[in-house]
């Protein structure tokens, strides 16, 4: 089955199903030499491991990730790094009803209509239990951006219509881990968090928006024509399940303006350069450069990053397992009622913010390698 790897130069390729015995995946291209915090890695895993927030499903996995090669000592060999994370709480028989039904909202009958097989047991491949090892993989990738002074930070803006509008240039980013709806926005997280149980209680789901910042990008990442950044950005967010759209900068919004209003002006100014290895830890420099009065672009000019933050959302959709009765049919083209059993997340969005920054992280690491041969 092609399109299991992402990436042209950091690559990652995942494995595994849902209710299978283990996923994991093959991280390729890293290079050699890069000093890996194994706790970082398995930190993000934790934040996005079934049962880390008490908004999410009851599923309660460990998700330890056991590293199997291209790591000595924590040291990045420059060969392939082979991963596992073994599936310990899955509960199979939960499914068992949905061997023959089509689930609305979900891949069943798309999957089965292209491969003629399917695995029932949680959407098997289709799963987002997949998305565990893209995390794995974006944790290495962030350890990698961080020496070229790269930021990266998601946080959960929206659930169903009640949206964050403060300024992220005012909010205590990393503050996001701080409560289980994953915003850093403390006015709104109370709010975000009684939608969501009110929906779980009704037996329903809602879906949200996660933001994301990224600062720190040096100017001229992205290939264009066809690997422009943000389309890349694009490519990678919707490849995660649940998610129905992608906005950068100004977005949709810019199609209600005139260029006068959307243009970002062009001045000379100051921008902290990216960590040089001369220096002594921690140690920056400022340099004179074109900086942007505005940033309607979201960080982006031609497919090429400008050097200013980059500013992205991503929606989700309601989770489609719902516990409220649903029309659909069974394979043999039955008509049947659906109230679907097992454990479910009401809302991804708090779950999803680690997937959102290892996603961004995977993009950035690779056109961070590519961009390294774009000149003599």
């Amino acid at each position: 089955m092609p399109g299991n790897t992402f990436g042209q130069l950091f690559r990652l390729t995942t494995f595994g199903e849902s209710h299978g015995v283990a996923i994991g995946g093959v991280i390729d291209g890293c290079p050699a030499g890069l000093k890996v915090d194994l706790h970082a890695v398995q930190q993000e895993l934790d934040r996005r491991r079934p049962g880390s927030t008490p908004l999410g499903t009851t599923r309660n996995e460990s998700d330890q990730v056991e590293f199997l090669s291209g790591l000595l000592e924590g040291i990045t060999l420059g060969t392939p790094i082979g991963f596992l994370i073994r599936n310990s709480d899955a509960k199979s028989s939960d499914y068992d009803a949905l061997k023959e039904v089509y689930r609305p909202g979900h891949a069943d009958m798309t999957w089965e209509a292209k491969y003629g097989v399917r695995d029932h047991r949680g959407g098997g491949r289709s799963s987002a239990r997949e998305t565990a090892c893209r995390v794995v993989g974006g944790a290495i990738a962030r350890q990698l951006l961080v020496h070229s002074g790269v930021h990266v930070q998601a946080y959960v803006e929206q659930v169903g219509d009640v949206r964050s509008t403060k300024p992220y240039t005012e909010m205590d980013l990393p503050s996001v881990w701080s409560n289980a709806v994953r915003t850093p926005d403390a006015q709104t997280a109370e709010q975000m968090a009684a939608l969501i149980e009110q929906v779980r209680s009704e037996g329903d789901s809602i879906g949200g928006v996660i933001a994301c910042v990224v600062r720190g990008v040096p100017i001229g990442l992205g290939e264009p024509v066809f690997d422009r950044l943000e389309a890349d950005l694009a490519k990678a967010m919707l490849s995660i399940n649940a998610t129905k759209g992608f906005q950068i900068g100004s977005g949709f919004a810019s199609a209600a303006r005139r260029g006068s209003e959307n243009n970002d002006a062009l001045i000379m100014g100051w921008r902290t350069s990216p960590h040089e290895k001369s220096l002594p830890e921690g140690v920056k420099v400022e340099e004179r450069a074109v900086r942007t009065v505005t940033n309607n672009s979201g960080g982006t000019l031609g497919g090429i990053s400008t050097g200013e933050d980059i500013l992205f959302s991503v929606a989700f959709k309601p989770p489609a397992t719902i516990a409220k009765a649903q029309q659909t049919v069974d394979r043999s083209g039955n008509a049947v009622t659906l109230e679907a059993q097992g454990r479910h997340d009401p809302c991804v969005v708090p779950r999803a913010v680690p997937i959102v920054e290892a996603m961004t992280c995977l993009v950035l690491a690779d056109h961070l390698l590519r961009n390294r041969t774009a000149r003599a």
